[in-house]
């Protein structure tokens, strides 16, 4: 007890009276509150004991650290509920004796060992293939994986393009109107063309197409004269504000005659190209020999197609082009917009993004070629060049808006002289003389039928209100295969437009053939 009271007096000792007097508390009571103070920590959140020595240093317990003590206590609650677990699946799921490994780990085992039995005796002596060989397939998987991440030209998405700005290179005409146009000339000379065959491009496609990877020789053997030219606001070819079908079937009329086509000369269409090879059809027809349509384009709103053939044909197309011919039906202003972010951002792009295009399994394999590739970036620079989405959009416009004439109204007819009293009373006795008027020649028609472009529909309408057409429908063939980079293809479809290839005119051949004069133009 005296020590008791000894240690007591040095602890008043060392405090003041004022500070001492509220713990004045035995031994046996500090023990008691230390004690209770441990356990209060570690089991709950309850407001701390504060002792004396607390106090004096200021430390007082917060929130923060209780939740971080109680965070850890439920941790290793976790761990240690997660190793009991582990052991359990261990002594009941994994053993010998277990139905897992009876039902499933043994009959794999013995396919395994079965299938792998030759090269089993590369492995060492004492590991069980069963085993052995999942660590093996592991190991090798993740050197693997490790090389293509370590090489640059694995697993890396090869750069963006540039679009490249090419100083202008082609030859041009001036139009009565004081716009030019620019033309790209193949094949043999003016002098000696058995055929003269004018191309209007597609959309996002320029002069520079014609037709895609077609040979000189090819040309030669038939006697053709290749011209392909700029719609307006495309590639070096001025823009026209105020151009419609009318307007595009004169600025053919007028490059043909600046050329010194005085006859007739045959149209080759590809795509959204043939909407200009139908006016051509329409407001020029004395001066069309014959058109070939490539995988044609027609316009999506036609009145004279019926809910079924309507039906066939938006259904083979992705959301992104329906809602561009939408835009362009009813509210044209947004497409300035969504050009301007695809097609002017500097960076070349996928003409199946650009386009909103689904293609076959051909057209796929087509676009991925060194050559495909070539040409579409060309054509872009080209068609990009004067930096406006104006022409882009009046393209929209002009396929969905309305003609003015409908597919079905193509016919030729007769014309009869009815005018005047005279012809009237020579109807009396006899028939009155007609003439058939309209476009008189031939119409080719090339349908890939695994175009999802162009969906068969297009030729199937085109067949019904067409009758005389002739339709060649190509078995297992695309959107672009049927004429890019096919030099059968492109001989074949020579063949069903001109016949037996006969070579250039010769200058006797020439001076025999009897050519209209040219048109004069207002």
């Amino acid at each position: 007890m005296s020590d008791l009271n000894s240690w007591h007096d040095d602890l008043a000792s060392l405090l003041d009276d004022a500070s001492a007097a509220p713990y004045a508390v035995d031994s046996f009571d500090l023990s008691v509150n230390r004690s209770r103070r441990r356990e209060s920590s570690n089991l709950s959140f309850s407001r701390p004991v504060l002792l004396p020595e607390d106090v004096a240093e200021g430390r007082v317990e917060g929130y923060g650290e209780q939740a971080k003590e109680f965070a850890r206590a439920w941790c290793e609650i976790v761990w240690e509920l997660g190793k009991a677990f582990g052991d359990v699946a261990r002594q009941s799921v994994v053993t010998d004796d277990s139905f897992v490994v009876k039902k499933v780990g043994r009959p794999c085992a013995e396919v395994v060992s079965g299938k792998l039995r030759l090269l089993n005796e590369y492995l060492p002596e004492d590991k069980d293939p069963a085993h052995a060989w999942p660590v093996v397939l592991l190991v090798f998987l993740l050197a693997l994986l490790a090389l293509c991440l370590n090489r640059s030209d694995y697993c890396t998405i090869p750069p963006e393009q540039e679009v490249q700005v090419h100083p202008p290179s082609a030859s041009r005409i001036i139009l009565p109107d004081a716009r030019h146009l620019a033309y790209k000339e193949q094949g043999v000379q003016s002098d000696q063309a058995r055929f003269t065959v004018i191309i209007p491009h597609g959309f996002l496609f320029s002069r520079m197409a014609s037709i895609p990877g077609v040979r000189e020789s090819l040309l030669e053997e038939f006697g053709v004269r290749l011209i392909s030219y700029d719609l307006p606001g495309f590639g070096e070819s001025d823009p026209h504000p105020g151009r419609n079908l009318n307007t595009s079937a004169l600025d053919m009329l007028y490059l043909a005659n600046a050329l010194g086509v005085s006859e007739k000369f045959w149209v080759l269409c590809f795509s959204s190209g043939c909407i200009h090879a139908w006016a051509a059809i329409n407001y020029i027809p004395d001066r069309v020999a014959g058109v070939s349509f490539v995988a044609p384009m027609i316009n999506p709103y036609d009145q004279s197609l019926t809910k079924e053939e309507s039906r066939k044909i938006w259904e083979k197309w992705v959301h992104e082009k329906k809602l561009t011919y939408r835009l362009g039906r009813h509210f044209p202003k947004p497409l300035s917009f969504i050009f301007r972010k695809k097609f002017f951002s500097g960076k070349h792009g996928s003409i199946n993004d650009w386009l909103s295009l689904s293609l076959s399994v051909k057209d796929r394999a087509l676009i991925e070629k060194p050559a495909f590739q070539l040409l579409w970036r060309r054509n872009v620079e080209e068609s990009v060049r004067h930096g406006s989405t104006m022409p882009f959009v009046e393209e929209v416009v002009l396929q969905v808006s309305r003609w003015g004439f409908s597919l079905k109204n193509l016919h030729p007819r007769l014309k009869c002289q009815s005018n005047g009293i005279l012809p009237w009373l020579k109807s009396i006795y006899s028939r009155p003389e007609c003439e058939s008027t309209g476009f008189l020649g031939p119409l080719h028609f090339w349908q890939g039928m695994d175009d999802e472009v162009v969906p068969p529909a297009v030729t199937d309408y085109v067949a019904r209100v067409l009758p005389r057409a002739s339709i060649h429908r190509l078995p297992s063939e695309g959107h672009f295969s049927i004429l890019f980079f096919c030099d059968e293809c492109q001989k074949q479809m020579f063949s069903t437009l001109f016949g037996l290839p006969k070579g250039p005119l010769k200058e006797a051949e020439g001076d025999l053939l009897e050519k209209p004069s040219p048109v004069t133009l207002s």
